[in-house]
């Protein structure tokens, strides 16, 4: 069942796939492990949801368009991989890495989706509301909650590259 697709095409393809991993996993990175500890440094909460507004902004646009070239890159190279035996054909080791690599990738988008969302507008209202009622505990408990997605987020893209690298040892 594979497309025969040109080697410069292939190429470009396992390019920009590394490139899109690179942007979206070193994002949460950056985010998770080097920004948030920052910024919990800062004293008032709404300072600190005004830089993760700011960054979030920088990045979610990276992240969301990182998302499209993985998706689009890692079809073509699957469909040109002679392992590949159809859709959620799990027949090789191969087959079985890869299914467990995608649906941890559906696992990391569904959490990109909630915190983009969800759980960021939610702590933004809760900022706001504080101004007139304080509530800190709430907002300590919805900056906790956006650590744990960012950093699980990263956890399970670190699985995904786990899996990738089951599939191309199988390969």
């Amino acid at each position: 069942m594979t497309v025969d697709i040109p080697f410069w095409a292939l190429t470009l393809s396992y390019w920009l796939h590394m490139l899109a991993t690179v942007a979206w996993l070193g994002g949460l990175a950056a985010f998770g492990l080097l920004l948030i500890p920052l910024l919990d440094r800062l004293p008032s909460p709404l300072e600190k949801l005004e830089a993760i507004e700011n960054a979030q902004k920088r990045l979610d646009p990276l992240a969301w368009f990182s998302l499209v070239v993985l998706i689009a890159t890692g079809l073509a190279q699957m469909s040109a991989n002679p392992n590949y035996e159809g859709f959620l054909s799990v027949a090789n080791r191969w087959g079985l890495a890869i299914l467990l690599k995608h649906l941890v990738f559906l696992g990391m988008v569904g959490l990109s989706a909630y915190s983009t969302w969800a759980a960021l507008p939610e702590l933004k209202r809760a900022v706001l509301r504080s101004r007139k009622s304080p509530d800190e505990g709430e907002i300590r408990r919805l900056q906790r909650k956006s650590r744990l997605l960012i950093r699980t987020n990263l956890v399970l893209g670190l699985i995904v590259l786990v899996f990738t690298a089951l599939a191309r040892s199988a390969a």
